[in-house]
C-alpha cells in the first residue's frame, strides 16, 4: 500500500492539497466565491449529523443556509470567556412574549443581556422548546448515537464541540433549533411543521464576542423513521452591533432594556 510507510503517507496526505468536497471549511475564508456585506471570517458546509465551532468577534454577522431542505442547526451561544453567561432559551422565550423566533428577535442570557439578534429570516421554521437530540434517544430510534456513528445525537456533538473551547458537558443549556419547526397546539402539545424548504435562511448578529457550536443532525420530533440530514452552510463577515437609533433596538420596551444592559456592561469593560 502507498500509505504503508511514513513516507507514502506523507506523499499521499500532501496528493490532497487543493481537493475539495461539498461539506468542509473554506480556508482562508476570504476565499469564498460569494459577495457579502464585509469581510469573509468564517465560510463553512457543515455535512448532516456533523458540528462545527468558532469564536466570533462582537459585530460578527452570521448567516446560516439550509441548502437542502433538511438541515436543522441546532445552536448554543456563550459570551466568550465568561461560559456562565450563555444562550437562555426561556428567557429568550419569556422576553419577547412569544416562544417563535422571528426576525428581531434577541437571544439573551440569564444576565438580561443581548447574545445575539436575528436580524434577517428567510425560513420562519425554528424551534425554542425541544433542544436537541440525546444520545439514549437516539439508541432506541436509530439503533446508534455516537458521534461515530450514522446516526450522531445532537448533545454528543455539542459536548465534541463545547471540548474543543474549554467547556464541559455540564456547560450545555437547551439550544435553539433553526429550519424545522414546532408548533404548540391548544392542548398544549407538540407539533413538527418541518421545513420550509431548500434555501432558507437566518442571520444573526453578535452583540458580544461569543462562541458559536453548532450540531447539524435531526430535530428530535421529526418523525421520519430514517435518519435525515442535509448540508448547512455557514457564512460569517465584518459589520457591527445594534445600536441606539437601529429599529430592532427600539422594537420593544424588554429588547430595548436588553441591548441597554448589554452596553453599560460591555462599556464597563472598556468594549462598548
Amino acid at each position: 500500500m502507498a500509505t504503508a510507510t511514513a513516507y507514502g503517507a506523507r506523499d499521499h496526505a500532501r496528493a490532497q492539497e487543493g481537493a475539495r468536497v461539498e461539506a468542509m471549511p473554506t480556508v482562508p475564508a476570504s476565499a469564498w466565491p460569494e459577495e457579502t456585506p464585509g469581510q469573509v471570517v468564517w465560510a463553512e458546509v457543515v455535512g448532516g449529523g456533523n458540528y462545527t465551532h468558532r469564536v466570533l468577534a462582537r459585530g460578527t454577522e452570521l448567516r446560516l443556509t439550509d441548502l437542502r431542505g433538511d438541515a436543522c442547526a441546532h445552536l448554543l451561544l456563550y459570551a466568550d470567556g465568561r461560559p456562565w453567561e450563555r444562550l437562555n432559551t426561556a428567557d429568550t422565550v419569556k422576553v419577547r412574549w412569544n416562544a417563535y423566533l422571528r426576525e428581531g428577535a434577541q437571544l439573551l442570557s440569564d444576565q438580561g443581556r443581548v447574545l445575539a439578534t436575528l436580524v434577517a429570516d428567510t425560513s420562519g421554521r425554528h424551534d425554542t422548546l425541544c433542544g436537541t437530540s440525546a444520545l439514549a434517544r437516539n439508541r432506541r430510534r436509530y439503533g446508534a448515537g455516537e458521534p461515530e456513528s450514522d446516526s450522531p445525537a445532537g448533545r454528543e456533538l455539542l459536548k465534541l464541540a463545547a471540548l474543543k473551547n474549554g467547556l464541559e458537558p455540564r456547560d450545555l443549556p437547551p439550544s435553539l433549533s433553526f429550519f424545522q419547526g414546532v408548533e404548540v397546539r391548544e392542548d398544549g402539545a407538540l407539533e413538527f411543521t418541518g421545513t420550509a424548504g431548500a434555501g432558507g435562511s437566518v442571520t444573526l448578529r453578535a452583540e458580544q464576542d461569543l462562541t458559536v457550536l453548532i450540531a447539524n443532525v435531526p430535530h428530535p420530533l421529526d418523525p421520519r423513521p430514517a435518519y435525515v440530514s442535509t448540508p448547512l452552510e455557514v457564512l460569517a463577515w465584518r459589520s457591527g452591533p445594534t445600536r441606539p437609533g437601529d429599529p430592532l433596538w427600539d422594537a420593544s420596551p424588554e429588547g430595548r432594556r436588553a441591548y441597554a444592559n448589554t452596553t453599560d456592561f460591555l462599556a464597563s469593560r472598556g468594549i462598548a
